[in-house]
């Protein structure tokens, strides 16, 4: 596999973003409800903005984007990915748990957390096997019937 790194995106990235979202449905599911469907691709660098988080572009050697990803202080010494898409075309390739590997080392670095948390939807099968191959597990206290909270505590 090419090395893949991490970057902060830029307008053609999110360009790009906003075709891997096909409709509302997929939409929400992806940033939340309060990202409204259609959107316009050059306000989502202010509609996707995270206080207290940082906003990645994963790319490889040849600068293709390949995927997005955020992260969030949640609480002192959390922090929560959010927002993770893979390319279509990148999809079942490992890029996703290469994706999850680099944000989570990034929110370890900036904000020095110990956990790191997110959300899943229980339907999402491919997604949860890559939580779980990173070693997140399921926290029943802040799930529901639809999604799954998932933690992983950092090791020291």
């Amino acid at each position: 596999m090419t090395e893949l790194k991490l970057r902060p995106p830029v307008a053609a990235d999110y360009a790009a973003i906003a075709g891997w979202i096909p409709d509302a449905a997929a939409c929400t599911r992806w940033a939340g409800p309060q990202l409204a469907y259609p959107f316009d691709a050059g306000a989502l660098p202010r509609l996707l903005a995270v206080e207290h988080g940082a906003s990645y572009a994963l790319h490889d050697a040849h600068a293709d984007l390949l995927g997005f990803g955020q992260y969030r202080l949640r609480q002192p010494g959390t922090a929560h990915l959010c927002r993770i898409i893979v390319a279509p075309a990148a999809r079942g390739k490992g890029m996703g748990k290469a994706l999850c590997r680099l944000l989570i080392d990034e929110a370890r670095h900036a904000t020095a957390a110990q956990a790191v948390t997110l959300r899943v939807y229980r339907d999402n099968l491919a997604a949860f096997a890559i939580y779980s191959d990173l070693g997140f597990v399921p926290t029943a206290a802040e799930s529901d019937a639809e999604v799954l909270m998932m933690r992983l505590t950092l090791k020291a």
